[in-house]
């Protein structure tokens, strides 16, 4: 996709995946991928700042002998993604009305 990822909508992302379900770096960064063509090391540093931040914890599990590292939403991080998903569907409601020639302006 040709539209970046910034930290609002990373957060986002990250948060809806593993609100689904648990799930390990490379997993979140596989669906991820799906939206933008990133790096999976540039999921890390987002990670570990929502884990900074208490929107996740993690736990590790045991696979095929080694530990992976998986990832789990907090309830600050549920009200984090639900604050983040209505401020997602205004903007898009916007964009989406620009797009298709919209001209108002809420100030008025």
């Amino acid at each position: 996709m040709t539209f970046p990822l910034n930290a609002p909508i990373m957060d986002l992302l990250v948060l809806s995946v593993i609100e689904e379900d648990d799930a390990y770096g490379y997993q979140i960064s596989q669906i991820i991928k799906r939206a933008a063509d990133m790096k999976d090391s540039a999921l890390y540093p987002v990670l570990k700042r929502l884990q900074e931040n208490g929107y996740v914890k993690t736990y590790d599990r045991q696979y095929q002998g080694r530990n992976r590292k998986y990832y789990r939403i907090t309830p600050a991080g549920q009200a984090q993604q639900k604050a983040l998903l209505k401020d997602w569907e205004t903007y898009k409601f916007i964009i989406d009305d620009i797009i298709r020639g919209g001209i108002s302006d809420d100030k008025e």
